[in-house]
């Protein structure tokens, strides 16, 4: 594998801007609004701006214990964060409660029109995500876009979190294509950088953050909605 050096390490080639033959999209905040949990926690008397404070300790502690080694899977990390951002003060019943929402995130609504391009483009669509497949695959259900995809993967397999490049390549590896065919296309500009860096192709929805950060590397695509960065992706050269 030819590399090339990039700060203290070393990174793939970065891809081409090529029409990719595979996209992964990432779930949660990507396709499914995670701020739909505030309601939950009000329901365990909780304010509800802690829904994002309880998401944010639980990617950071996911990506820190993949990091160290000995990660566990995303539901008990979760519901570790949770424990913490509620001061311990919820019981178990709560906690089931709060974290039983991610089955039923009601879907962004840019998100079936993304979908359904690249189901005319006819390139298949992966959910990637670092949460238990069968959640994402039951929320994705409910919200009225699992038809769309070609399957839901999870790092869980892999006992990892996103964003080491060993997330992305195991991602390519089940959709049976080679990584610079392959884009990962999220909200998250951390996802973006470590698919980037990973040797895929970037595609950035700007919705969450509002502009690419100067610290990540640059995207293939960028886009305000994710139709748009679908559409993007979808005209870069064959």
């Amino acid at each position: 594998m030819t590399t090339v050096e990039g700060g203290n390490q070393l990174d793939r080639v970065r891809a081409p801007d090529r029409r990719p033959r595979v996209v992964l999209i990432d779930v949660f905040e990507t396709m499914l609004q995670v701020d739909a949990l505030r309601a939950r926690f009000v329901d365990v008397g909780r304010p509800e701006h802690e829904w994002e404070l309880f998401f944010t300790r639980t990617l950071r502690d996911g990506m820190a214990l993949t990091l160290a080694g000995g990660v566990r899977p995303f539901a008990e990390v979760a519901r570790a964060a949770l424990r913490t951002t509620s001061h311990h003060t919820l019981s178990e019943e709560a906690l089931d409660h709060v974290l039983a929402g991610f089955r039923e995130l009601p879907p962004h609504p840019d998100v079936e029109p993304a979908l359904r391009a690249l189901a005319r483009a006819r390139i298949p669509g992966y959910a990637f995500t670092h949460g238990a497949a069968e959640v994402a695959s039951d929320a994705l259900d409910r919200a009225g876009l699992r038809t769309y995809l070609r399957g839901v993967l999870s790092t869980e397999e892999i006992r990892s979190f996103k964003p080491p490049a060993r997330a992305y390549n195991w991602a390519c590896q089940q959709a049976d294509a080679p990584g610079d065919r392959v884009a990962l296309v999220s909200v998250h500009s951390w996802d973006v950088h470590g698919a980037v860096r990973a040797g895929l192709v970037g595609g950035f929805s700007t919705r969450l953050e509002g502009v690419v950060p100067d610290v990540v590397a640059r995207p293939h695509v960028v886009g305000g909605l994710l139709h748009q960065v679908v559409d993007g992706l979808i005209a870069l050269p064959a």
